[in-house]
């Protein structure tokens, strides 16, 4: 390796103690001569033999301080082939301060990753440098903002080549009619030029730059095959005696360049379908909003909002903020953001999501998120995230595309001097060789891995599955265990009614009689009992002398009664004793259920009846564990709770793994021990005691409606908190994963078929054109079949 001299910006250093531990830190990686900090800059000067940026970062990190990163997008203009992806990748990697650089041919951008702050003009400069035409990506001016105009260009392009290159053609399908008759070779000429010089042209000015950076392209490929056929026909055209036919082939440089414009076409109008689900979601975002100003309505920008202020939303509008319902009521169809494909009904105190359509109600809505904090902006974050990311398999690909170009330049040498020593006239060895260039087509290695990843993300967005990363999507097909923490996750995560016992039979006047006592109280098994009332349509008198029972209950005077609420010492304070509701509460008890006991306490001390609380089951939660189960993928249960409770879920699922009562410290080494049992563990949770298990697990899943601690450790996010996404997103993973090994194998095979098909004279540079034209269109259809797909 040579020697290089980087500066560091270094966060957190403070005194001269922490310059010092960042240099010590430094001078210990291999490969560091010297470490000079600068505490008033906050940066450190470090000469190297050969050590890696990578290493440096790593040593000032462990030593306790950060090291700033930016991201920086670009849009990459004039990549046609993996090789074009290495070329631009080794481009910006070269560039000082750049930690990691990913480029991904299908969305055409670039993701860098530099340390401290850099200009996006130098990464431009590097990109343009190695050939490419680049820009940076803003909110102003997103990256999808040319492509349709690029697309314009590129089908009238491909319009005037067929119409110059079909006369060419129209005498070869003649011949098989029996008819021989050939266009003069001065009309060939006409027609064959403008396709090869003018509609051809990029093809040399790529190629040309790929050269001048000492690499090698798609573009250079076709460029020397349609030449070499072109410099042919105009060599026999002048050799050949006046008054004589000469054997020309204007037809096959000219439809080459005709079908691969074709297929550049096709391939383009196929990427763009790719990243539909990241333009559905954009468009999503209304451009203006109606806000109140000391009531006044006024049209405001999207931009002009700011958080707290009061957006009046009409029937059928789309909520142009998050924020919180302050009057109206309403329902709110969220398909396009969460999946959810029935409207939610919103009322005062509810939450709204920017982007959401509003049904029949008119809303005053208090904004709480705008710009990018809003969750559908960190929607589209994520899905451009994912979309951008190279998965691991991405690497072989890599790897391969280094060597493609060289490779196959060599092979069509190789090709055009067997056929010479074979006896062959240069004319036959020429086809031959030029076969063999056109063929080529790294172009479908390169489109295999992202266009599948593009497709698989987007539509799972569409149903409300957030895949963050490429790699989540790679290792969740390969899953065999999913955990699952329980509440939140299983269950509601609040108490419900599970069982009731009148002692004198009557449950509606046991429930009228403690939802009375429970008026007004916030505690969450009050709310339950209020709900089953409100459900029942039970209507609560008032209750006199109310008071709470500090640890016990609540007690008030109800008809001239005096009744208590409350739990078993309650029961003990007024020595009443279960009698033969003693068998019913110690089952309840096992369950895991919180109980409650309703009592007369005068004139006569009396049990009147028994509640049984506990957590329910989330709809889709028992089908999403027979899914996982009938696709023998092993479920567990992991929860904190006591082991009567995590049991009762555990039976009702047919979940056999249970670990109970793990504290939430616990839980990741849980997850290990199953990681080291051979399992690839998916866990999935919603609160912050599950972040450290998602993080620690295979894939970490997290449901939607629980914290941002849990989201930011998970791979998988999912918008709505129904178990049923699990499988789901599992499904996904596999489907788009056996897409990328189905596109592999076809690119692969393309070239390791055609090859040794063009290199011994059984296909025609034209019959070489269509079938590379086709392997990359025949790559992105592929994996655009996966916009069918549905949970």
């Amino acid at each position: 390796m040579s020697n290089a001299s980087y500066t560091l910006p270094v966060s957190g250093m403070t005194c001269a103690s922490c310059a010092g531990r960042v240099e010590r830190a430094l001078l210990k990686v291999p490969g560091v001569t010297t470490a000079a900090v600068n505490l008033a800059n906050e940066q450190v000067r470090i000469d190297t033999e050969g050590a890696e940026l990578s290493a440096l970062v790593q040593a000032v990190e462990t030593a306790g301080y950060g090291v700033p990163l930016q991201s920086v997008e670009l849009t990459i203009e004039g990549m046609t082939c993996a090789s074009c992806v290495g070329r631009v990748e080794r481009a910006l990697l070269k560039v000082p301060g750049v930690r990691s650089a990913a480029v991904n041919l299908a969305s055409e951008r670039a993701r860098v990753e530099v340390l401290g702050t850099l200009e996006p003009a130098v990464l431009i400069q590097a990109v343009e440098a190695a050939g490419y035409h680049a820009r940076a990506v803003t909110a102003a001016q997103p990256a999808g903002d040319n492509a349709e105009r690029r697309l314009q260009r590129e089908r009238w392009a491909v319009l005037i080549a067929l119409l110059l290159a079909g006369p060419l053609v129209i005498p070869m399908f003649a011949e098989l009619f029996g008819q021989h008759w050939m266009l003069p070779a001065w009309m060939q000429f006409l027609l064959a030029t403008p396709v090869q010089f003018v509609l051809g042209a990029r093809f040399y000015v790529a190629g040309w730059k790929a050269v001048r950076a000492g690499a090698g392209n798609m573009d250079l490929l076709v460029a020397l095959g349609t030449s070499a056929g072109y410099g042919l026909s105009l060599y026999q055209w002048w050799a050949t005696p006046a008054g004589q036919m000469p054997h020309l082939y204007f037809e096959a440089s000219a439809v080459v360049i005709a079908l691969v414009l074709l297929g550049k076409y096709l391939e383009s109008r196929a990427k763009r379908q790719t990243s539909a689900a990241i333009r559905a979601l954009e468009a999503l975002r209304p451009e203006r909003a109606t806000r109140i100003v000391d009531g006044r309505e006024e049209d405001v920008a999207l931009a002009a909002l700011r958080l707290d202020d009061i957006v009046l939303v009409k029937p059928g509008e789309r909520f142009p903020v998050d924020g919180e319902v302050l009057e109206g009521e309403s329902q709110a169809d969220e398909a396009l953001i969460s999946g959810e494909s029935l409207p939610v009904a919103k009322q005062a105190g509810d939450r709204i999501t920017g982007g959401a359509i509003n049904g029949e109600g008119r809303l005053l809505v208090r904004t709480t998120a705008i710009g990018g904090e809003t969750v559908l902006a960190r929607i589209i974050r994520l899905v451009e995230d994912a979309q951008a990311a190279k998965a691991p398999i991405q690497k072989l690909v890599d790897k391969v595309s280094q060597v493609f170009v060289p490779a196959v330049l060599l092979i069509a040498v190789l090709t055009l001097i067997g056929w010479l020593l074979a006896g062959a006239p240069l004319e036959t060895a020429l086809i031959n060789a030029v076969a063999v260039l056109v063929i080529a087509c790294p172009c479908a290695l390169g489109l295999a891995t992202p266009a599948a990843i593009m497709a698989g993300t987007g539509v799972a967005a569409r149903h409300g599955i957030l895949i963050k990363d490429a790699e989540a999507l790679e290792v969740a097909h390969a899953v065999t265990a999913v955990a699952f923490d329980k509440t939140g996750t299983l269950t509601s995560g609040k108490p419900q009614i599970i069982h009731l016992h009148a002692v004198d039979g009557d449950e509606a006047a046991l429930l009228r009689r403690a939802g009375a006592l429970q008026r007004g109280s916030e505690h969450p098994l009050a709310h339950a009992v209020l709900e089953r009332c409100a459900a029942l349509g039970i209507e609560l008198s008032d209750v006199e002398r109310s008071q709470a029972l500090s640890g016990r209950g609540i007690a008030g005077n109800l008809d001239g009664r005096q009744l208590a609420l409350g739990n078993r010492r309650m029961l003990d304070d007024h020595g009443l004793q279960p009698g033969e509701l003693a068998v019913t509460a110690q089952a309840w008890e096992a369950q895991g259920r919180t109980l409650s006991w309703l009592v007369e306490v005068a004139p006569e001390p009396r049990i009147l009846g028994l509640f049984a609380f506990g957590d329910s089951l989330k709809d889709g939660a028992a089908q999403a564990v027979a899914t996982l189960n009938a696709r023998h993928i092993h479920c567990h249960l992991i929860t904190g709770d006591n082991r009567g409770s995590a049991r009762v879920v555990a039976e009702a699922l047919q979940i056999a793994s249970v670990h109970a009562e793990v504290l939430p410290a616990d839980k990741a080494a849980t997850v290990a021990e199953l990681k080291k049992g051979g399992a690839v563990v998916a866990m999935v949770g919603d609160g912050i005691n599950d972040a450290p298990a998602l993080a620690a697990a295979d894939v970490g899943i997290a449901m939607g409606g629980g914290t941002d601690v849990a989201m930011h450790a998970a791979g998988i996010t999912l918008m709505r908190g129904d178990p049923r996404l699990v499988p789901a997103a599992l499904e996904i993973s596999r489907r788009t994963y056996r897409k990328i090994q189905q596109n592999l194998f076809w690119a692969f095979i393309y070239n390791l078929v055609g090859i040794p098909l063009a290199a011994l004279g059984f296909l025609s540079p034209v019959v070489a054109g269509a079938a590379m034209a086709l392997s990359s269109v025949s790559v992105v259809s592929n994996a655009l079949l996966l916009k069918r797909w549905k949970p």
